[in-house]
């Protein structure tokens, strides 16, 4: 199957479940945010996963296998050699095609996203596979609905991963930096309004970058059907920040390079192509003094 939509409903994924080319995944990560100051806490969903998951969904643990360990800031993108033995157990081929899903951003913290998902399918556009959607609302909505669960592992036949690189799909700090002041380039800050303002104390220094846009990746979601906004509304949204624009080049960030993806997402959704992630986002900048930043309060 080619050309698959970006976001699936449950339905859609239902009828599917037993296509011999679909490679359905987990990408469950916890993330906890402490409630005074500190690092938020991450670990592997892959005890979730093994308790109930979508049946023959396979699981992805983007915290272990698919993240740099010796990468400049925290969840830095996996080196390709890194990607490529993580990805070969999971059989992604030019015949499949892939919808990912997570269990949601925060465990203290009921936010309608799905950008462990978004962060997954992300990293597979960029190492060169685009036939990859995204289960809207992910596990919690698909639960809700009643659909059929399993526990246990589910694998696939392994397979080596065949595609390119895309570099244009993310930005180095020092391309950041480049970027202030450049009228061509519109910069989203995907945190929450208090950390765009600088009122936490999350990440190293408070505040965001210079010049950027705000557009909470946790508020495109309706809070009744726990399904994204129609297009309609999230076209709104990014309109207003001038980056539907298709002569303008947007960059995503958030704090790190997990929910910068699920706008970009939104905004590929939308139209926009020429979006690029800063992976390093606030954990990289705000651990630099030669960065600017600016609060709000």
């Amino acid at each position: 199957m080619t050309n698959i939509p970006l976001i699936v409903e449950g339905d859609w994924l239902e009828a599917r479940l037993n296509d011999k080319n679909l490679r359905l995944i987990d990408a469950t990560t916890f993330l906890k945010i402490p409630e005074g100051e500190g690092y938020p806490e991450l670990w592997s969903g892959f005890e979730a996963y093994q308790e109930e998951h979508i049946p023959g969904a396979a699981y992805a643990d983007l915290l272990k296998d698919f993240t740099n360990p010796e990468g400049k800031a925290p969840f830095t993108i996996a080196t390709r050699e890194q990607f490529l033995k993580a990805v070969e157990p999971l059989g992604i081929t030019k015949d499949t095609y892939v919808v990912i899903y997570d269990r949601g951003p925060l465990v203290n913290v009921d936010i309608l996203a799905s950008d462990w998902s978004a962060r997954l399918r992300w990293q597979l556009k960029y190492e060169g596979f685009d036939n990859v959607a995204v289960l809207d609302g992910g596990f919690r909505k698909w639960k809700l609905d009643g659909r059929p669960t399993e526990s246990g592992i589910s694998t696939y036949t392994p397979a080596p991963f065949q595609g390119k690189r895309s570099e244009h799909l993310i930005v180095t700090k020092e391309e950041v930096k480049a970027a202030l002041g450049n009228e061509n380039i519109i910069l989203i800050n995907s945190l929450s309004e208090a950390d765009f303002r600088g009122e936490t104390t999350t990440y190293p220094r408070p505040g965001h970058i210079p010049g950027s846009k705000h557009a909470f990746f946790g508020s495109h979601s309706n809070p009744e059907t726990r399904l994204l906004y129609d297009d309609e509304t999230l076209r709104a949204t990014f309109e207003k920040l001038g980056a539907l624009d298709p002569n303008k080049k947007v960059i995503t960030y958030c704090g790190g390079g997990i929910a910068a993806t699920w706008n970009a997402l939104l905004l590929n959704k939308l139209g926009q192509e020429n979006v690029a992630v800063y992976d390093g986002s606030m954990n990289e900048w705000a651990s630099d003094e030669s960065c600017p930043l600016v609060t709000l309060v």
